[in-house]
């Protein structure tokens, strides 16, 4: 039987990082679960591509842009189900039981990780409660917490737009079905918080979101992003 899952990572310059990520969905390929494994790199210059390399994955190369990237890196797999998970996120071990489950139901819709921090201390439970709450109420799951989606699904709601952020909240806006959360954390890199402060962070990817949901150019959200 043909493993069911393709699965997609982003990457850009993400040597630091996506050993790790790897070393745990290594027990995805043991159980038969993941059928093949797409880098998407956008043009990183340490050694990134090489690690992706030595693993055996397939390395699609493009322009550094999160949508484009995941665009490119989808239409390269085959699988029946598509997981994307992002480099710098790490799958608690067992994943597989939840992840075998889901896709086996003939009816299983989308669906996404719990999101926590790696040393985050209180300040990481906190934002991971309120993503996390934001994903059940609303069904926006940010890129961080994965997601597990059939392809004729993802296909179906266009796939992921060609945009440098809020590339995954635009793909979950256009599904005909809320996805849904697995009994899974999805551990991330508390780093980009930790430097720029985690209140400041949190209120400027919620300002973030509001302004891209009134219409807001992409680009120029990303731009504000990345300063």
């Amino acid at each position: 039987m043909t493993a069911p899952i393709s699965l997609v990572i982003p990457t850009f310059n993400a040597e630091a990082e996506l050993p790790q990520c790897l070393a745990v969905l290594a027990e995805g390929l043991t159980l038969g679960l993941i059928r093949e494994l797409v880098i998407t790199d956008g043009g990183s210059g340490d050694a990134t591509c090489e690690i992706a390399d030595a693993v055996g994955a397939e390395v699609v190369e493009g322009p550094a842009s999160r949508g484009g990237q995941l665009r490119r890196g989808v239409a390269a797999t085959r699988g029946e189900w598509v997981m994307i998970l992002h480099a710098d996120t790490v799958l608690e071990p067992g994943w597989t039981s939840a992840v075998a489950a889901h896709v086996a139901r003939a009816d299983a819709p989308p669906a996404y990780f719990r999101l926590g921090f790696r040393d985050g201390g209180w300040r990481g439970r906190l934002v991971a409660g309120w993503a996390n709450l934001r994903a059940r109420l609303f069904a926006l799951p940010y890129g961080d917490q994965g997601l597990l989606i059939r392809r004729r699904e993802y296909e179906a709601a266009g796939g992921y737009p060609d945009q440098p952020l809020m590339e995954d909240v635009a793909l979950v806006r256009n599904l005909d079905r809320r996805a849904i959360a697995l009994p899974v954390t999805a551990q991330t890199s508390a780093a980009r918080y930790a430097a720029g402060g985690w209140l400041r962070r949190g209120a400027g990817n919620l300002w973030i979101l509001m302004r891209y949901f009134t219409g807001a150019d992409p680009e120029l959200l990303a731009a504000r992003y990345h300063r």
